[in-house]
Parts: C-alpha cells; structure tokens; sequence
C-alpha cells in the first residue's frame, strides 16, 4: 500500500524557479506618460525609469536635501499588492539643505522621549517607552489586574 504524499498533477512536474533568481518586471506602458497627458499634466514613469535630475523625498534625505517648498516635478506608478500605487519625484536642483536642529530642539527631544518612559504609577522610569493603551508600565497593569481579579492583557 502506498501513502498520499499531496495533490497529484498528472504526473506533470512544475518547474521550480532557482533559489535567488528574481523575475523580471515587465514595463507596464500604462505607466510611461512623460508628458504628463493622461495623468492630469503630471509626467508619470513606471518603477525605475525616472530620468536623472528628479529623485524621490527619501532620495533627497539621503543627499542630505529637503523638496523645500517645489512642486512635484514628476511620478513613479507601479502596482503593489494589486493596485497602483506612487511615488513622488522632485528636482535635485531646486532641492533646500536639510534643516539642522538646534540643541536646544534635541534636548527638548530628548526629555520629551525620556518622560514617555516613566510610568505615571510607580514613578519608575520602566527603560521603555509606556504604552498608551495601559497608562502604567506592564508591572503596575498587572498588579492593577491581579487586585481586580482580571486576567492580565499584557
């Protein structure tokens, strides 16, 4: 007697991509409007063929820069999980230096942060940050649900 090892096929074997190898995206045309006609004047580009010169805000804070008050000069159009989704571009040469902030701005930052890790409670700073939907760190909440008689939900 033989044992099921799964759904049979018909004796066909699918074959099986290697391990690492990608698949090719293919250029989707719907996408490729440089003049901007069927996208409301905006020039649109499927994924990886923007032109040089334009970058996207994540570009643009890697090169230290900010878009600085410029219009969207372009898009990118792909589709992620079955719908269209976009990707703003703007001009390198337009772009502002990022702002630096001041000392006094970091070390409001950094109190900021710092308060948000002691629990209002106990007063202890808990190491990390409270999370809101307790009010308390985890040790305060489940002594507060022990005296209740409540399970605890952390």
């Amino acid at each position: 007697m033989t044992s099921y090892n799964g759904p049979r096929n018909s004796g066909r074997r699918r074959a099986r991509r290697r391990p690492g190898a990608r698949r090719r995206r293919r250029l989707d045309s719907r996408f490729y409007d440089p003049t901007g006609a069927s996208h409301g004047g905006t020039p649109t580009y499927p994924w990886r063929m923007a032109p040089d010169g334009l970058a996207t805000r994540r570009q643009l804070l890697a090169l230290e820069l900010r878009p600085g008050g410029q219009p969207i000069a372009a898009q990118i159009l792909w589709i992620r999980r079955g719908k269209p989704a976009v990707a703003y571009l703007y001009r390198i040469e337009h772009a502002k230096p990022k702002r630096i902030p001041s000392l006094a701005q970091l070390h409001a930052i950094e109190k900021a942060l710092a308060a948000r890790r002691v629990c209002p409670d106990c007063g202890v700073d808990a190491g990390y940050t409270i999370p809101t939907s307790l009010g308390c760190c985890v040790d305060c909440h489940q002594a507060h649900q022990a005296v209740t008689g409540r399970r605890a939900a952390a």
